[in-house]
């Protein structure tokens, strides 16, 4: 990269070899769920060493770990002892499509759209191959020689979930570093650059009730034996107040001090049905991302269609929870546990199970990759950066900040909250893309000239 040179214009001239390899990676159907063919993920796994080669990556090596997709490491040294080291994060894995009855366009085969300044629809294409190409990007301006040292680790499973989660601890020095690139999510919206700093932890739990030895009728013995199913309901009822909010003692709720959604933008990102109200009360941030969330995501009970006139001898419900960044996994669910116990509906002892737990993060902002971060996306976007959360997890992000304690971790990318990644017709924007490999390499320009500067001291890489 010529530094005399305007960092737009030398991106600018990378872009149509980066779409087009965009193009090919998300022409591979690399889905990691069981029942799809493995081929695939060898074919997005073989291109993107090739790439990486290419883009002047030298050491390039596969993690093999039992019953997941290989995992892609590289390693570029720093150009000099006092250069911090960069740990950049994508995964070529994707989302099964769905019904592909739902898509504009065959959900691997990528189209462009017409939305802003263009972009293109394919399954993955934002979630998250257009990130593994921004981390390319980055590279290919630099000739393969950036101002920091480099690995790079592009995992093949994050999707259906990995081995692969709680392996950096194992292996420290690997995966040792001064700062990481996670780039695994995206903007609040097109145009407004944004650092998440915090993701909610997840917990699962499962609640069952039987009261009959089978059903009986309901006009003989409605009224007196015990339903299992209106057992169940009342126990549900409990979990939240009457404006809505998480009523189990003990979760953790903060005010939020970031930005958020408009309630426009998020009631259009949700399809909330039009008059009808948002549940809880606070801030969205709150509601979203500094506090707690229990859903109802599955049910065991009869259907409507196949129903008969029968008191309900058993019912079971599985409830996902959703907690505050900082509080302790373990914690959080044993909250929603004790809740449930302590309830008799009509009576009726529960059954409560617990089952997985992930815990959330938080991110330390305070130090030289932040203030180098805040620096670069401002340069890329043109105004400041915002600070937001997400309900969503990225359980590998603990295991490497457990691998390297020291290191600051930094999440941003070419994503957007509407790019409707896991759904019908996801999209990536070229303006997103663009400006996000304009703020990788700004921001590692910046922060090797902190280090070099005085100003920054070198934790978590290994010397």
């Amino acid at each position: 990269m010529d530094p005399d040179n305007d960092l737009y214009a030398q991106v600018d001239a990378l872009m149509e070899g980066l779409r087009s390899d965009l193009e090919r990676l998300a022409a591979i159907p690399s889905i990691a769920f069981p029942g799809f063919p493995a081929e695939p993920l060898r074919q997005a796994h073989d291109l993107l060493v090739g790439l990486l080669h290419d883009a002047g990556v030298e050491h390039v090596e596969r993690i093999d770990l039992p019953d997941t997709a290989p995992v892609i490491f590289g390693e570029i040294p720093p150009p000099t002892p006092d250069a911090p080291t960069v740990l950049l994060y994508s995964h070529y894995d994707v989302q099964p499509p769905g019904d592909e009855s739902l898509w504009q366009s065959p959900p691997f085969e990528p189209t462009p759209i017409e939305e802003g300044e263009g972009g293109l629809r394919a399954r993955g294409i934002a979630d998250d191959k257009s990130n593994v190409i921004a981390h390319l990007g980055m590279l290919r301006a630099f000739g393969g020689r950036p101002p920091v040292g480099v690995k790079i680790v592009f995992e093949g499973q994050e999707e259906y979930g990995s081995p692969f989660d709680g392996y950096p601890p194992t292996d420290p020095e690997r995966f040792a570093c001064d700062a990481m690139v996670i780039a695994d999510l995206g903007n609040l919206r097109p145009g407004t650059p944004t650092l998440t700093t915090g993701l909610r932890g997840a917990a699962e739990v499962v609640v069952e009730v039987r009261t009959l030895q089978e059903p009986r009728h309901s006009g003989e013995f409605g009224g007196a034996a015990p339903d299992a199913l209106l057992v169940l309901l009342k126990a549900l009822s409990t979990l939240h107040d009457v404006h809505g909010d998480v009523a189990v003692a003990g979760l953790r709720r903060d005010e939020w001090t970031g930005t958020s959604y408009t309630e426009d933008e998020f009631r259009d990102l949700a399809g909330v049905e039009s008059g009808l109200p948002l549940i809880g009360s606070g801030t969205l941030g709150e509601r979203l991302w500094s506090g707690p969330a229990v859903t109802v995501i599955g049910l065991d009970a009869p259907s409507v269609e196949h129903a008969a006139s029968a008191v309900v001898p058993y019912a079971r419900a599985k409830l996902n929870l959703r907690f505050h960044p900082l509080q302790d996994p373990n914690e959080a669910q044993d909250c929603l546990v004790r809740h449930l116990r302590a309830l008799k509906p009509f009576g009726v002892p529960l059954t409560v199970t617990p089952g997985d737990t992930g815990p959330g993060y938080e991110a330390a902002t305070g130090g030289p990759a932040y203030r180098a971060a805040r620096t670069a996306l401002k340069e890329a976007w043109g105004t400041d950066a915002s600070y937001v959360a997400t309900g969503g997890s990225i359980p590998l992000v603990n295991g490497l900040a457990q691998a390297a304690p020291h290191a600051e971790v930094l999440l941003f990318g070419a994503q957007d909250s509407m790019c409707n990644l896991h759904a019908p017709n996801e999209r990536v924007l070229f303006s997103e893309l663009r400006a996000t490999v304009v703020a990788m390499c700004a921001f590692v320009r910046e922060y090797a000239a902190d280090f070099q500067g005085g100003e920054g001291v070198k934790g978590g890489a290994a010397s």
